[in-house]
């Protein structure tokens, strides 16, 4: 059996530097007498209790995603963000997710549950394994042939590993991870989603407590 498994990871790459500072003092720019004052906790729990969301476009951050081809288009269904992902056009691809199943919400076709047993569980995570290991032999062969990347990539599954860097302004943070880290995204999104509001929280801790993190 090929052990190319992997699991989902996420990471800060960047931030805007003193990024609350930064909002604080655009924040204040009607205010010239006042826009040095370090003070910024009331302003900024102010303008989020407001709804004064725009300021908040004056920072931004950057997070590496390691996750599935099945995931990746939810993430990248956020249009304001800008995205670099791997291209498995332009580089061999040797990696997959094995992801543990759940049962289909008969009343919610876009929710599932967690109560198989654990035998149904083991037989999906085997055959997930199964799978890869005929279907990367198929993409290696193909490649051996001398297809391109771009074609042979088709042979692969969705649980394909990708990378991704997702760049945004804060205020396009905050909108992703208070929608994302709520009902109705699928779990292995959510728990990306939540790792993401981890760093956000260690990074722009004023910000958090204002949001009610």
């Amino acid at each position: 059996m090929l052990d190319h498994n992997q699991t989902e990871s996420v990471k800060l790459v960047w931030v805007t530097p003193k990024a609350e500072e930064v909002i604080a003092y655009c924040a204040r720019v009607s205010n010239p007498q006042n826009q040095d004052n370090p003070e910024m906790t009331g302003l900024l729990s102010y303008c989020v209790e407001q709804g004064h969301w725009s300021i908040f476009e004056q920072a931004n951050m950057v997070i590496e995603i390691v996750t599935s081809r099945g995931i990746a288009p939810q993430i990248l269904r956020h249009r304001s963000f800008s995205f670099q992902e791997f291209s498995q056009r332009y580089a061999k691809t040797d990696t997959y997710i094995n992801y543990s199943p759940r049962r289909q919400d008969l009343k919610n076709r876009q929710n599932s549950i967690d109560d198989l047993d654990e035998e149904i569980k083991t037989w999906f995570q085997e055959s997930q394994d199964e799978v890869w290991e005929f279907c990367y032999k198929r993409y290696q062969r193909a490649l051996e042939k001398g297809i391109a990347k771009e074609c042979a990539r088709f042979l692969l599954p969705l649980n394909t590993q990708t990378k991704l860097y997702m760049n945004g302004t804060i205020r396009s943070w905050i909108h992703y991870i208070k929608l994302r880290t709520g009902h109705g995204t699928q779990l292995e999104h959510m728990r990306i989603a939540g790792e993401c509001k981890k760093i956000f929280y260690e990074n722009l801790p004023v910000i958090s407590k204002a949001l009610g993190w």
